[in-house]
């Protein structure tokens, strides 16, 4: 039997496993932050646009009635700051319902 073994790669039938180096997926506080805005526009009503803010970004009606007022006030509003993947997320799921929303990076 030792004679079968010496004649097998690595002596004794075993493959030498090797441990891939472990590459840890980037951290979330530390991605580049982007900006989520809502842009004022002239074709949703209000309560919709503070529905959509609180089913979307989980805000509650205060908060939703803040941004949504600031956005018809002043043009745009600020509704979050967030690593990029989930700013195009939110993005999306705000077109759906059929508001304009952009994202750029944070320039802070």
């Amino acid at each position: 039997m030792a004679s079968e073994q010496s004649n097998q790669p690595n002596g004794g039938g075993q493959a030498a496993l090797q441990e891939r180096p472990k590459v840890a997926p980037p951290r979330v506080d530390k991605l580049p932050p982007w900006k989520v805005l809502l842009h004022n526009d002239d074709s949703n009503f209000m309560e919709d646009v503070i529905r959509a803010l609180q089913e979307i970004c989980k805000f509650n009606h205060t908060e939703a009635l803040q941004r949504t007022l600031e956005a018809h006030q002043t043009g745009v509003a600020l509704l979050v700051v967030t690593h990029r993947e989930h700013a195009e997320l939110l993005r999306e799921q705000f077109e759906t319902k059929l508001l304009t929303v952009t994202i750029e990076p944070d320039q802070r």
